[in-house]
C-alpha cells in the first residue's frame, strides 16, 4: 500500500510539475510574441528616411486588404506569427506620392503572383498610368508572371523576365465546387428555397447539382467576357499590340517559353536578375560598384510627404467607411460587415458636423439580408444630410448591392463584379445522416403544428416550405424596391436586371446599375465635389480595435490556421473547399448572397 501511494504522490507531482513548466514556457512564448510586436510596432511609428535617388520598389505577393493599418508591423515567432497587411488605400496613395516626390526617379514593379481580385488590379494600374504622367519611369521584372502580375506590370515603360522564365497568357478561366455527390454520400439533402424567379440566383447550385445550370453559365460567360475583353483593351494599349493577335496568342497558347513572349512583344527582353540591377544602375545613374538604393512600398508608407511639414490639420472632412467581408448581424470582425458595427459608423459620420460627405467603399459578396436591410436604413438617413457615394472594389454584390443601391453616385471599376439582386434561404436535411449513418433517431411533443419548424432531424413539410418560400419572395420583394428607389427605375425593370444575376461592372454601367467607372479616389473625389470642398481631410471608419486586442485576435486566427493547415498542409485548393463549408455552416436567414467563392484565374 505504501508503494502504491508513493508512486500515486509521485505522479500527482510529476504532473503539477508538468503543467507548471508548460503555463510557464507559454508565457514565455506570449510574452515574447507581445514584445516581438511592440518592437516592430515601435520600429514602424518612426518615420522612414528616403535618400535622393531611392527607387520605389513595389512587391504585390501578399494579400491586399481594400483598408490597411496605420501601423504597419511583421513578426514570427514560432506558431505565434502575424502581418499587418497592406492595404490598397495606402498603395494608391504612395503611388500618388512617389508622383511629386523628387527624392524617387522611378518605380520597380517585383512582379509574380498578385494576391488580389481584378478591380484591385485595375486600381493599381490606373495609378501606375498616372504616375507615368510624371516623366518617371516603370521596369517591372519576375522569373514567372502570372495573367495578373502581367495585366498590371503591362503599363510599365520596360518588362523583363527570367531568360527561363514564363508569362501565362491562356486567357480567363472560374470554375466552381460542387457539394452534392459529399451531401449525397452523408444522406444530407440541402432544402433550398430562393426567390420564385431567381434562376439566376446560382450561390445554392454547389449543394443541389453536380455541374453548372444553363442560365449560370451564360451569366458567367457574360460577366468574364467582359472582364477578359476590358484586359485585352488594357493590354493592347499599353504593349502597341492588337487585340486580335492577344486573343490569338491566348487561343493557340502560343506563349509557352520567354522568348515567345519577347518575340510576340508582350516582353521587353529576357535578363538575368544581375543584369536587371545594372538596367537599374543606369537609370538612376549609379555607379557600378555603388549599391541601388530603394524603399519597400511598406516602409514608404511612413516616409514624409514632399513639402509637408507634419501639420497639415483640416476643418472639413469626408469620411471614408470600408465595408468589406461576409454581411452578417450583430458586431462582426475586422474580415466581415456587422450590421451594428457599420450602422454605428454610418451613423457617426451622418451625425458629424466636420464631416461634410461620406464615401462607402464596398467589397463584399453579400450575407444576410437582414443585415443588409439595416446598414441600408443607415445609407439612407445619411443620404437624407449629406452627400453619399459608394465606391465598389471586386466584388459589391448581391448583399454588397443592397448597401449601395442608397447612393447619390455609384462607382465601379469595369472587372467589379455586382448586381446578384436575389435572395435565397437554405435549411440542411440531416435526417438521413442521424439516422442511417450514426443510428440517431429523434421523437417529441409539441403544442402546435409549426413548434418544431426548422429542426434539421427531419424533412420539411409542404406547409413549411410554402411558408420559407413566401418569405423569400417577400424578402426579394423588398430587395428590389430598396434598389429601384435608389436608382430611380420600376421595380419591373429592376427584376428584369435581377434575378439574381451577376454582371461585370462594365455591363452594370450599361443597365444604370452604376454610374461611373473609377476607384476608391475618383469616388472620394465626386464625393468633394457634391460637397463643394475644394481642400478637405480624410476621416476612416468604423473605428479600430485597440492594438492588443487586435493583436491577440490575429494570433487566434493564426493558430487556427495553423491547425487547419496541419490537416489539409498547403493546398490552396483544399484549403478553400474547407472555407467554403465553413461559410455554408455561418449562414443564418435568408442570404442576399453572390453564387460562390468567385476566384478569377
Amino acid at each position: 500500500m505504501k508503494q502504491f501511494f508513493k508512486f500515486m504522490l509521485a505522479s500527482i507531482a510529476g504532473t503539477i510539475i508538468s503543467m507548471f513548466l508548460f503555463f510557464l514556457i507559454f508565457i514565455i512564448v506570449i510574452g515574447g510574441a507581445i514584445s516581438a510586436a511592440f518592437s516592430d510596432l515601435d520600429k514602424s511609428s518612426k518615420v522612414t528616411k528616403v535618400e535622393d535617388n531611392t527607387i520605389l520598389h513595389i512587391e504585390l505577393n501578399e494579400p491586399i486588404v481594400d483598408r490597411g493599418p496605420d501601423d504597419q508591423f511583421n513578426f514570427n515567432f514560432g506558431m505565434f506569427n502575424a502581418a499587418s497587411p497592406l492595404g490598397l488605400n495606402q498603395i494608391l496613395s504612395n503611388i500618388e506620392k512617389a508622383k511629386t516626390d523628387d527624392r524617387v526617379p522611378g518605380i520597380f514593379l517585383d512582379m509574380s503572383y498578385v494576391a488580389a481580385g481584378m478591380a484591385t488590379v485595375g486600381e493599381i494600374r490606373n495609378a501606375l498610368i498616372d504616375f507615368k504622367t510624371s516623366g518617371k519611369w516603370i521596369v517591372s521584372y519576375s522569373e514567372v508572371y502570372s495573367q495578373k502580375a502581367y495585366y498590371l506590370a503591362s503599363v510599365a515603360d520596360e518588362i523583363y523576365v527570367y531568360p527561363e522564365g514564363v508569362v501565362d497568357f491562356r486567357g480567363l478561366n472560374v470554375g466552381a465546387t460542387f457539394f452534392k455527390g459529399t451531401l449525397d454520400k452523408l444522406g444530407i439533402e440541402a432544402q433550398i428555397i430562393r426567390g420564385s424567379n431567381n434562376k439566376f440566383k446560382s450561390a445554392v447550385e454547389p449543394f443541389i447539382m453536380d455541374e453548372m445550370s444553363q442560365a449560370n453559365r451564360a451569366q458567367t460567360e457574360k460577366w468574364l467576357g467582359s472582364i477578359w475583353t476590358n484586359m485585352k483593351t488594357g493590354i493592347s494599349q499599353a504593349r502597341n499590340i492588337s487585340e486580335a493577335d492577344l486573343q490569338a496568342m491566348a487561343d493557340e497558347y502560343q506563349i509557352q517559353r520567354a522568348s515567345d513572349a519577347v518575340e510576340k512583344g508582350l516582353i521587353s527582353g529576357a535578363m538575368y536578375y544581375d543584369e536587371l540591377i545594372d538596367v537599374l544602375k543606369e537609370k538612376t545613374e549609379t555607379e557600378a560598384d555603388k549599391d541601388l538604393k530603394s524603399v519597400t512600398i511598406r516602409k514608404y508608407i511612413k516616409a514624409s510627404k514632399p513639402g509637408n511639414n507634419g501639420f497639415d490639420f483640416k476643418k472639413d472632412k469626408i469620411a471614408i467607411i470600408y465595408a468589406s467581408g461576409a454581411i452578417n448581424s450583430g458586431e462582426g470582425m475586422d474580415e466581415g460587415i456587422g450590421s451594428e458595427t457599420f450602422a454605428l459608423a454610418i451613423r457617426e459620420a451622418r451625425r458629424d458636423s466636420s464631416v461634410k460627405a461620406i464615401v462607402l467603399r464596398v467589397n463584399s459578396p453579400g450575407g444576410s439580408a437582414l443585415a443588409s436591410d439595416v446598414i441600408w436604413r443607415e445609407t439612407m438617413l445619411a443620404k437624407q444630410t449629406k452627400p453619399l457615394v459608394v465606391s465598389m472594389g471586386d466584388v459589391a454584390a448581391s448583399g454588397g448591392y443592397y448597401i449601395s443601391a442608397a447612393a447619390d453616385k455609384i462607382f465601379a471599376m469595369p472587372n467589379t463584379i455586382t448586381g446578384s439582386i436575389g435572395v435565397f434561404g437554405i435549411l440542411p436535411n440531416m435526417k438521413g445522416f442521424f439516422n442511417n449513418k450514426l443510428g440517431i433517431t429523434f421523437d417529441g411533443v409539441k403544442t402546435g403544428e409549426f413548434a418544431d419548424f426548422g429542426e434539421v432531424s427531419r424533412p420539411l413539410t409542404d406547409a413549411e416550405y410554402a411558408i420559407l418560400q413566401n418569405s423569400v419572395d417577400n424578402t426579394y420583394d423588398t430587395f428590389l424596391s430598396r434598389v429601384s428607389e435608389g436608382r430611380d427605375m420600376t421595380t419591373e425593370k429592376i427584376d428584369s436586371i435581377g434575378q439574381g444575376r451577376v454582371w461585370s461592372g462594365t455591363d452594370a454601367m450599361g443597365i444604370g446599375l452604376i454610374d461611373e467607372y473609377g476607384g476608391l479616389e475618383a469616388a472620394i473625389a465626386e464625393a468633394a465635389k457634391l460637397a463643394g470642398l475644394e481642400d478637405y481631410a480624410r476621416k476612416e471608419y468604423p473605428k479600430r480595435k485597440d492594438p492588443i486586442e487586435k493583436l491577440f485576435e490575429d494570433l487566434g486566427m493564426n493558430i487556427s490556421q495553423s491547425f487547419v493547415n496541419a490537416q489539409l498542409g498547403d493546398d490552396a485548393e483544399l484549403i478553400k473547399y474547407f472555407e467554403e463549408i465553413k461559410d455554408l455552416k455561418n449562414m443564418r436567414g435568408i442570404q442576399a448572397r453572390v453564387p460562390y467563392l468567385i476566384d478569377v484565374k
